[in-house]
């Protein structure tokens, strides 16, 4: 079929097209092997600038629209049936649409690579959370960029299609809601950046270290081991506690010592526990008063500020000054109260006999 769309072509035709489409095969290769030399060069160099961008995104290029370039350039010099001509353009539209798409898709993956070497060299930790989001934007809005113009290029009606895809899509919406929620919350997080990778962030009762923002979920590790996964949505819905920016800790805790502790013994649990606070590094002590009379115990309450953002730091010095506590509080002979009741009964009245009970059943 294919030499009965091309006839009229005699030997000497042929040989001049196959001759020229062979020409134009090497010359693109050896302008792919130019430019896959200079991309080592730049890339030894670890150069970021648009010369060594132009570079690899010509590295795309894949070896088949070589082969279909230089096949349709040497169908240019023979006589050829309209209907061939016609396939041979929309297949060549076909070729450099999808050629496009992969260069495209090259130079989004290097310029996020480029961005990546920067941020992780800034140490900059809430940009980094989000490239990956923007990368996986970008390709997608890039292939249906691309299908678009192929659909086109096989004379789809596009116009229609997009009105189509608009009315659709709105009961796909409706279907994946959450998905699509949880997709527009990933965007969100990305670009406002609540929290990035390496904080530490307090979700109700749940709390742990960002170890990834993905597209649907972000997943933390928490403090106790396990991983806990979050959908996007949701954390955006809760209240956050983000740890990781604040300048002070601020520590509140309490404790109860036994009721026959004497006046003497409370001012001097005040100076125990000022001093266990102050002998510890990266803490500044604010008060601790004799706070109430409680059911079991007279209880203390006691602030003081940690200078490190660091939880296991504040976990640390925490477990020092409960220790201090402990050792001095035994020498002064003051105890630790804990939940107690002391029951006085006054003497019983004597049990009234039923009539006619023995006295046996007492």
């Amino acid at each position: 079929m294919f030499f009965a769309l091309v006839t009229g072509n005699d030997a000497v035709t042929w040989l001049v097209a196959a001759g020229t489409g062979l020409f134009c095969y090497l010359c693109l290769r050896l302008i792919l092997s130019l430019v896959n030399r200079k991309l080592k060069q730049f890339d030894v160099a670890a150069s970021a600038n648009w010369e060594a961008m132009l570079s690899t995104t010509l590295s795309a290029t894949h070896l088949l629209t070589l082969v279909y370039f230089s096949v349709y350039v040497a169908s240019l010099g023979l006589t050829q049936q309209p209907r061939l001509e016609d396939l041979l353009r929309h297949v060549l539209a076909i070729v450099v649409v999808v050629q496009i798409g992969l260069w495209g898709n090259r130079a989004i993956r290097w310029w996020m690579e480029q961005r990546r070497n920067t941020l992780e060299a800034r140490g900059d930790n809430a940009s980094l959370s989000s490239l990956n989001v923007f990368k996986v934007t970008a390709q997608i809005v890039l292939w249906v960029t691309i299908l678009l113009l192929l659909l086109d290029n096989l004379g789809f009606n596009i116009s229609t299609l997009v009105t189509s895809l608009g009315i659709g899509g709105v009961a796909i919406a409706l279907a994946v809601q959450n998905i699509l929620g949880d997709l527009f919350a990933s965007l969100s997080i990305a670009m406002d950046k609540p929290f990035v990778v390496g904080d530490s962030i307090q979700v109700d009762d749940f709390s742990g270290t960002v170890k990834r923002i993905g597209l649907k979920t972000t997943r933390v590790q928490s403090f106790s081991g396990e991983e806990l996964v979050f959908s996007n949505g949701d954390l955006l819905r809760s209240r956050l506690h983000n740890f990781q920016h604040i300048a002070e800790r601020q520590i509140l805790f309490t404790f109860g010592v036994t009721y026959d502790t004497k006046a003497d013994q409370i001012e001097k649990i005040n100076t125990i526990v000022r001093q266990a606070i102050e002998s510890q590094p990266k803490t500044r002590f604010k008060r601790v008063h004799f706070k109430q009379f409680d059911n079991s115990s007279l209880t203390f309450e006691v602030v003081y500020s940690m200078l490190d953002q660091d939880y296991l730091v504040y976990m640390d010095t925490q477990q020092s000054i409960n220790i201090a506590m402990l050792s001095q509080f035994s020498a002064a002979g003051i105890a630790f109260a804990f939940p107690t009741q002391t029951l006085n009964i006054a003497s019983l009245p004597p049990r009234n006999l039923l009539p006619n009970q023995p006295a046996g059943n007492r």
